[in-house]
């Protein structure tokens, strides 16, 4: 399968120009996928550079390239610190994450994460784990379910949907996708049927795959397997997401709480780079749609031995 039937890589040059600025250093792509960004990682190192890409999904394994520079491994980037101190590397010059689901998983019916195909409610980043959005919309309590498109997909009528799948499960539990999303789509206006249905199936997704734990974990750990002066750039693509990654550059935690020294200035392990997210030209949402929602954020370790 060619990168391009994959996934196409969003704001290639500004992530690798906001990036790549040592061509002898060490670089993580804790979202593989494609392997879109990492190609453009590896094409501006020397030979003495390196790239460690990350993936928990087993699909990635078939767009690994062969590289002597190239280092993949099959995980999810909570574990980021851990494995690169196993390949035994202290300290890197940059990070990069891509947190959008790639055009591969939205193609592929059987693995549940598009509304617009058939198949089982499943939208499992690792298919060795064991919950599925299935599981979440048969066995989650009414309360539970409410929480998880309210806080997940921030839709104002998140009781009354669990309110409904609960009864509803109890005359046929949930397996497959269409009949659910024929069911969804009382909830919302035909004018905003596809933002709503694409609300509540972002909330299953981030809920099966605890995606917002996993980003917590992995940005935390950032600031000790950067050098100082390392970059450290995010896609993000809602706005949960985002305000994690915004609040986390700009303060060194995610509820965007300043705090600061005795002289005024801001304790915070990185200086971001870009004042306002960075977001796609128009020339390019119009050959990838899927770039309409993206903001890319950079920041930098900040030296304190200076």
């Amino acid at each position: 399968m060619s990168e391009k039937e994959y996934h196409i890589p969003v704001m290639l040059k500004e992530t690798l120009q906001g990036l790549v600025l040592n061509p002898d250093g060490i670089y993580v792509d804790v979202t593989f996928g494609g392997g879109g960004h990492s190609r453009g990682i590896l094409d501006l190192l020397s030979k003495k550079g390196k790239l460690v890409a990350f993936d928990q999904d087993q699909d990635a394994c078939q767009n690994i390239f062969e590289d002597d520079r190239f280092l993949f491994v099959q995980s999810n980037f909570c574990y980021l610190k851990n494995f690169l101190r196993y390949h035994g590397i202290s300290l890197v010059d940059g990070i990069l994450a891509d947190l959008g689901v790639s055009s591969h998983h939205f193609d592929e019916s059987e693995r549940g994460f598009s509304f617009r195909l058939d198949g089982e409610l499943d939208m499992r980043m690792n298919r060795k784990t064991e919950l599925t959005a299935a599981t979440v919309l048969n066995t989650y309590t009414e309360e539970q379910l409410a929480d998880v498109f309210y806080h997940y997909g921030e839709l104002s009528n998140a009781r009354k949907i669990a309110a409904t799948i609960v009864k509803a499960r109890d005359r046929e539990p949930f397996q497959k996708i269409l009949p659910f999303v024929e069911m969804m789509k009382r909830f919302f206006p035909r004018q905003k049927e596809k933002k709503g249905l694409a609300c509540v199936f972002q909330a299953l997704r981030i809920e099966v795959n605890h995606e917002l734990e996993a980003l917590q974990e992995f940005l935390q750990q950032t600031p000790d397997v950067l050098k100082p002066g390392g970059r450290l750039a995010v896609l993000t693509y809602h706005s949960l997401e985002d305000r994690m990654v915004k609040n986390f550059m700009k303060t060194g935690n995610f509820e965007g709480i300043l705090h600061k020294d005795f002289f005024g200035n801001i304790i915070a392990p990185f200086k971001p780079i870009t004042g306002k997210a960075i977001t796609p030209q128009l020339s390019e949402i119009e050959k990838n749609p899927r770039a309409r929602s993206a903001k890319l954020r950079i920041a930098e370790l900040i030296d304190k031995t200076n």
